[in-house]
């Protein structure tokens, strides 16, 4: 699935910006934290913190996937936990697994950032007509 779709990113090249690069490494350092983590459980403050992440956003981007997935659970707000096989089970098929859920986000978001841009042209557009006075001539049914 992630190979189809790589080969719909404009160039048919991989996706490879820097961009998914760093949520990715990040994404390794995340899941290696975690599974470090007494009984698995972990601040997510203080994962930010230990990870030096400037957009916390980034931390709730990977505990998303990772939730969505049935990996993790949040306990509360700010505290989840692994919910993995065994913690240190499977780690690589694991990080492999969060690697590719987390270039589908990437491609999901920017998507999401072209359809919006769409809609905004299109919103635009129809305003445009709305206030031409040629076409407002011609009534639209």
């Amino acid at each position: 699935m992630a190979e189809s779709m790589r080969s719909s990113l404009p160039n048919g090249g991989p996706a490879s910006s820097r961009h998914e690069k760093s949520l990715g490494l990040l994404t390794i350092k995340f899941v290696t934290l975690l599974q470090e983590a007494k009984d698995g459980v972990l601040d997510l403050k203080v994962a930010a913190d230990s990870l030096a992440v400037r957009q916390k956003r980034r931390i709730y981007d990977i505990t998303n996937v990772l939730e969505g997935v049935g990996l993790i659970e949040k306990k509360t707000k700010n505290i989840i936990q692994w919910r993995g096989e065994n913690l240190g089970c499977k780690t690589a098929e694991v990080l492999e697994q969060v690697e590719v859920l987390t270039a589908q986000l990437c491609e999901l978001e920017e998507q999401e950032k072209e359809l919006d841009s769409q809609k905004a042209w299109l919103e635009q557009s129809i305003k445009h007509m709305n206030d031409d006075p040629i076409a407002s001539r011609y009534p639209s049914t």
